[in-house]
């Protein structure tokens, strides 16, 4: 054999088994592949994390099954005196309350029913004013296209909930997360009435207060919604037309007691006063035609909370501002407060076991 033929058999030798090493290689790296160490098995994380269940949360007031919020457009504290409202003044004594809630600025509706229904203020939630839009971009939008609110934060915790917001304001629409609303009512749509007389316009505007109040009333009687707000503008129309502090608008705050009690009466029909939340609150107060603004009779105004586990003829502690109003009502449904607040809850409202 010559020195050449020796040569090409050691050289296809070599290869052979090359070849033979290479292919045992792929086949235990495929075996690795395809059967991980059970340590790894047990460790490696999921794709796609699962969905947590949603759960109830933990109320610091179990008794509470329901929160009705009412609001009145352009209540001043100044007023509380003389205004004839013994429905309201019966609530605020079997609860806790104030008249010394301040408004966020600026002075406006559309700010300050803002910061009630969000826990925060305009540089937040962008409503500088009453305009159909925002004057600033929200700085943050909640899953339902709006600033995050009391209706979003419901919703989320109670998704199966029956949740209400029935109103004579058409720019209420905008500060709320209305897709998170089961129920929506927009009783009255234009403020044009200020173009007709006076008289004229707070008649109109105390009517629509008036079906605003039948309404609500037919909805919780039936429904038993586990949170409702209702909206009454009729006193701002009537300080705005008419002026504040005048007969005229004593005679509007007497009618919207009126409904507050249809509304409590509601309560009763359905069978849930005792285990309804209800809290009363205002924007602005007012002086003149106008809000009053840098002024105590626009810069003060009521604050009312009763119902189980709230202490009974209690006159809280100053402080409370507008933007409070959504965190008391997150703090009585057991909901974790989410960064966006700017409020605290009033916690001065409550009996010390149900506080925490």
């Amino acid at each position: 054999m010559t020195t050449l033929l020796r040569l090409r058999l050691r050289c296809r030798l070599r290869l052979r088994r090359l070849l033979s090493t290479a292919a045992l290689a792929t086949l235990a790296t495929a075996a690795l592949a395809s059967t991980p160490p059970a340590s790894l098995a047990q460790t490696a994380a999921p794709a796609t994390a699962p969905t947590a269940p949603a759960t109830t949360p933990a109320r610091p007031l179990p008794g509470v099954k329901h929160v009705l919020l009412i609001g009145l457009d352009g209540f001043g504290s100044y007023a509380w005196e003389k205004a004839a409202m013994p429905n309201l003044k019966t609530l605020a004594a079997s609860g806790a309350s104030t008249l010394k809630a301040r408004p966020i600025m600026p002075v406006i509706s559309g700010p300050n029913w803002g910061a009630h229904l969000t826990g925060a203020g305009p540089e937040s939630h962008g409503y500088l004013g009453n305009g159909a839009k925002p004057s600033l971009p929200p700085a943050v939008l909640s899953k339902y296209g709006r600033f995050p609110g009391i209706f979003g934060l419901v919703r989320d915790a109670y998704p199966n909930a029956e949740t209400g917001a029935i109103y004579d304001w058409a720019r209420i629409h905008e500060l709320i997360e209305d897709k998170a609303v089961t129920y929506e009512r927009i009783v009255y749509q234009s403020r044009s009435s200020r173009r007709l007389p006076a008289h004229v316009s707070v008649g109109i505007y105390e009517e629509s207060t008036a079906r605003t109040s039948v309404d609500a009333a037919n909805y919780i009687a039936t429904k038993k919604p586990f949170f409702t707000f209702v909206y009454f503008g009729a006193p701002d129309e009537t300080g705005h037309h008419i002026g504040h502090d005048t007969p005229a608008y004593y005679a509007t705050l007497k009618k919207c007691d009126d409904h507050i009690g249809q509304l409590l009466g509601a309560l009763k029909t359905a069978g849930i006063e005792k285990e309804t939340i209800v809290i009363v609150v205002s924007d602005h107060g007012g002086l003149g035609k106008g809000h009053g603004e840098g002024t105590m009779q626009g810069m003060q105004t009521p604050w009312i909370i009763a119902g189980p586990g709230v202490k009974r003829g209690h006159t809280l502690v100053p402080g409370i501002v507008h933007y409070d109003t959504t965190p008391t009502i997150a703090h009585i449904l057991g909901i974790s407060p989410p960064p966006t607040f700017r409020g605290r809850p009033a916690l001065d409202a409550f009996a010390a076991k149900n506080k925490n």
